[in-house]
């Protein structure tokens, strides 16, 4: 192992300290705004924004090379990949199936993927703005 992969390591781990700490806090907050609600729509709302964040971010780095190496790591599969919850998504919809909540299971399903690329889309697309 290398010092290079070390230190991208170490960045990248930094970075999902903070995401989690983020992603716990965004959740919670959505979920008691929709608190009426079994629907999972904090996990939703991390998930979009952290798409919409990964779309955007990927375009700076792609379209205008603003970002190094390891500020990328950093942003992207640091903070934002320990922002988003996939593995979250995927245990709350299974959750809505086994409780025979096949329609919330699918919405969450549908959902997630539609707005996931939209938002991506949309950041990747922003990204060319700058």
């Amino acid at each position: 192992m290398d010092r290079t992969f070390l230190g991208m390591a170490l960045v990248a781990g930094a970075g999902g300290f903070i995401g989690s700490g983020l992603r716990f806090a965004v959740t919670v907050w959505v979920q008691r705004i929709f608190s009426h609600s079994q629907f999972p729509y904090g996990t939703l709302t991390v998930n979009a924004v952290g798409c919409l964040l990964i779309g955007y971010l990927a375009g700076v780095a792609e379209l205008r090379g603003l970002l190094d190496p390891y500020t990328r790591v950093f942003l992207v599969v640091g903070i934002l990949g320990g922002f988003t919850t996939f593995s979250a998504y995927a245990f709350e919809t299974l959750a809505l199936a086994q409780e025979a909540q096949y329609l919330k299971a699918a919405l969450n399903t549908v959902l997630q993927v539609i707005i996931g690329l939209a938002m991506a889309w949309l950041g990747f697309s922003a990204a060319r703005l700058i």
